[in-house]
């Protein structure tokens, strides 16, 4: 059974249908998507459910397990070989 998309206006006035509870603008996070560093390379929702948590630095990541950054909604397996790439690259790591 497939939810109903409903159609909704975010604050900058762009138009978007989601059948969702999030409030992500699409177009929004299109423009804020950062041009390099680790959260460049993550999928929109695992990139502002960091954020919002207070997570945009790989120093702050690595202060976390990877079950602790895994009950994060929006943050899926997928992200993790990312992340754990990204920490292993500056000479950090998850927390153990």
């Amino acid at each position: 059974m497939k939810a109903e998309k409903s159609l909704r206006v975010c604050e900058k006035g762009h138009k978007y249908y989601k059948s969702s509870d999030c409030p992500s603008c699409p177009t929004c996070d299109k423009e804020n998507k950062p041009e390099s560093g680790f959260l460049s390379k993550l999928s929109s929702p695992a990139k502002n459910a960091l954020v919002n948590k207070g997570i945009a630095t790989l120093q702050k990541l690595s202060k976390y397990t990877e079950k602790e950054i895994l009950k994060i909604h929006g943050i899926g397996p997928a992200s993790l070989p990312i992340m754990r790439t990204s920490l292993e690259e500056e000479g950090l790591s998850f927390k153990e």
